[in-house]
């Protein structure tokens, strides 16, 4: 993952999972729902208030900057902990804080400055090529949410599309094998990962323009190239001796 990129998403796959809690986690998951449908109604207030205080004087606000934040890695948990990734059994915390702990995690950088010009266009013509992209991967509901509103989300912009088909592969996998497929959790991850990116910069939280880059896995470090030269450590580490017949 590009770590200079101001949107940071991680996560842990927590190993080995209920092969049968996933039935149920949509129930569990339930006060979560209900408290994040407001969480988002003030998140897309707050984001208008942020609108006009960038055109005015280039800067977001710390303080509502740190609650749509919060926001974010709120719903992130409960995706992650529900049908977003199903990645662990952990129950997500109601809080709007970092919890480095918890398997998902979420960081935006704040910015300095913003651009006063670039916060007329960038959350809706800039945009478009990403909600083209984020609407296969989250699905129809997260474009009808984000097209209705403009700027504003809801917390379903998580669930869907390409990432709730191959949950759902996940989900039969741990059911019968009880085990996730690392290949498909990289790539849900992945999938998850650009979409919050495109979250972040409708919202207006960063003028970085989101990658067109899928960076796979927890950490979201992209692969090596082939010819990419080999890792220092790996390249300085001495060869094992062999035996001598």
């Amino acid at each position: 993952m590009d770590q200079s990129y101001p949107v940071q998403v991680r996560a842990r796959l927590d190993d080995p999972l209920s092969r049968w809690l996933w039935l149920v986690k949509w129930l569990l998951a339930i006060p979560h729902y209900i408290v994040l449908f407001f969480l988002w109604l003030a998140f897309a207030v707050v984001t208008i208030i942020a609108f006009f205080a960038i055109l005015v004087t280039g800067r977001y606000p710390r303080g509502l900057f740190g609650f749509n934040l919060g926001v974010l890695r709120w719903s992130w948990r409960v995706g992650y902990y529900t049908y977003s990734a199903l990645g662990t059994d952990r129950y997500p915390p109601f809080s709007l804080d970092e919890h480095p702990d918890y398997p998902a995690t979420l960081d935006i950088a704040y910015p300095e400055r913003l651009s006063r010009g670039l916060v007329l266009v960038k959350w809706w013509l800039l945009a478009i090529p990403q909600y083209a992209i984020v609407t296969v991967f989250a699905g129809g509901a997260a474009y009808t949410a984000t097209g209705a509103s403009g700027h504003t989300w809801q917390a379903d912009a998580f669930y869907g599309g390409l990432i709730g088909l191959l949950v759902f592969f996940a989900a039969i996998a741990l059911l019968f094998a009880g085990r996730y497929p690392r290949g498909l959790y990289d790539f849900v991850i992945g999938m998850n990962r650009w979409v919050l990116r495109v979250v972040a910069y409708a919202a207006l939280m960063t003028d970085a323009y989101p990658p067109f880059r899928l960076d796979q896995g927890g950490a979201g470090v992209p692969a090596a190239a082939p010819d990419d030269p080999a890792p220092a450590s790996a390249a300085s580490a001495p060869t094992p001796a062999l035996p001598v017949s």
